[in-house]
């Protein structure tokens, strides 16, 4: 593999996952320029041929890698197996405990045979009572409390995003760099690593769990929540778009009542404090919707943009494609799907030295690299010295 320049250039990550939470944490560390070879069954990852809104599941999180196929019903496909794991760093699966154990690739017989490897298990749940569930984003949404907070108790919603897979995934990658980190500075010995989706989710709600901890007292889902400030709202503009606006400093209310005439308030001796101005939310904010209501979006935007003030517009995900910001150089990444069309997507949301990550990533065609590691794993045996002294 060529020398990259990126910070993980040189390690190689054996990946066996499928769907989205192992997936995302080896795209992430392709692109910050890690070798990640994707073991397939010779079916395919069955996220290849999914449709719906599940089309952009395997382009969009397995850019940048390199497929090899294996049937690991073969033993000796398992023992070509156990040759690239000699050669790797990372080992990353998503599968049910006790699945990779039948093909000898359990994390006891991992540790046993190559004491060098990271292991990183995506899994549903982290070690106790549900251990053997398997579990979904919705799952473990519902189970943490996040629909809830996000819809209602009656009407729970998810988020609309694979926000927890995702996010499963950066913890993957973040631990994993924490255990290359350790095996440098160390003997060389690798580490058994386990995520889990549940708890990656109770860890976003932890805000909610403190706050009853903390009060004893229930906090209200985001539609039913008290507002922390006067103006954090929706408001409807001169030509029928909407826009959200956020007045949540002292000088932001100043510069707001100042700039949109609404110096009444300033006048109002009962809008002295921000607890003042929360509790006359029901008279401020019918006056600063008739204000919104007289402008235009982009004229409103502009005066909001030059105050300071958090605002944004109502959008949708296609419309981020004609975002000035998205646009930026950087912003948005060309990368080329199996059958060789270019698709757009979001840059790896970090700048190293200045420069973006991920353009022209490929994602690969089934099995299109087997040959190519067949061929080096049988021209140059191996030893277990990843990390220690560099690739045999």
């Amino acid at each position: 593999m060529a020398e990259s320049g990126l910070p993980l250039d040189g390690v190689r990550v054996v990946e066996m996952t499928h769907m989205v939470m192992g997936p995302t944490c080896g795209m992430i560390l392709a692109q910050l320029g890690a070798e990640v070879i994707k073991v397939e069954p010779p079916t395919g990852d069955k996220t290849r041929s999914l449709g719906g809104m599940g089309i952009s599941f395997f382009p969009l999180f397995n850019r940048g890698k390199r497929s090899v196929v294996l049937d690991l019903a073969k033993p000796e496909d398992r023992e070509t197996m156990h040759r690239l794991l000699a050669t790797a760093d990372v080992f990353l699966e998503n599968f049910r405990d006790g699945q990779l154990e039948k093909q000898g690739l359990g994390a006891d017989e991992l540790r046993r045979r190559h004491p060098h490897l990271i292991i990183a298990g995506h899994k549903g749940f982290l070690s106790g009572p549900y251990e053997h569930r398997p579990a979904l984003d919705e799952v473990v949404q519902m189970l943490s409390g996040l629909a809830t907070m996000t819809g209602t108790k009656e009407k729970p919603q998810r988020v609309g995003s694979s926000a927890n897979d995702i996010m499963g995934g950066m913890f993957g990658a973040i631990s994993i760099l924490a255990a290359l980190y350790q095996k440098r500075a160390g003997a060389g010995q690798g580490a058994n690593i386990r995520i889990g989706l549940f708890e990656n989710c109770l860890f976003l709600v932890a805000q909610h769990m403190v706050q009853y901890e903390m009060t004893g007292v229930k906090p209200p889902s985001m539609p039913e929540r008290e507002h922390a400030w006067p103006i954090y709202d929706i408001f409807e503009t001169a030509g029928g778009e909407r826009i959200f606006i956020g007045v949540v400093t002292e000088g932001h209310w100043q510069s707001f009542c100042r700039e949109f005439g609404l110096c009444e308030f300033l006048d109002d001796p009962a809008l002295r404090t921000t607890t003042d101005r929360i509790l006359a939310r029901a008279r401020i904010l019918p006056r600063v919707a008739d204000v919104v209501k007289q402008w235009n979006a982009a004229e409103l935007s502009a005066k909001l943009d030059a105050l300071n003030i958090c605002f944004s517009p109502i959008n949708r995900p296609e419309d981020l494609f004609d975002d000035l910001h998205v646009l930026r150089p950087g912003g948005l990444v060309k990368n080329v799907d199996v059958e060789g069309k270019p698709f757009r997507a979001p840059a790896l949301p970090v700048e190293w030295n200045g420069a973006h990550l991920g353009e022209g990533l490929l994602v690969p065609a089934l099995g299109a690299d087997t040959a190519a590691l067949r061929a080096e794993l049988d021209s140059a045996p191996v030893t277990n010295n990843k990390l220690a002294g560099g690739r045999a």
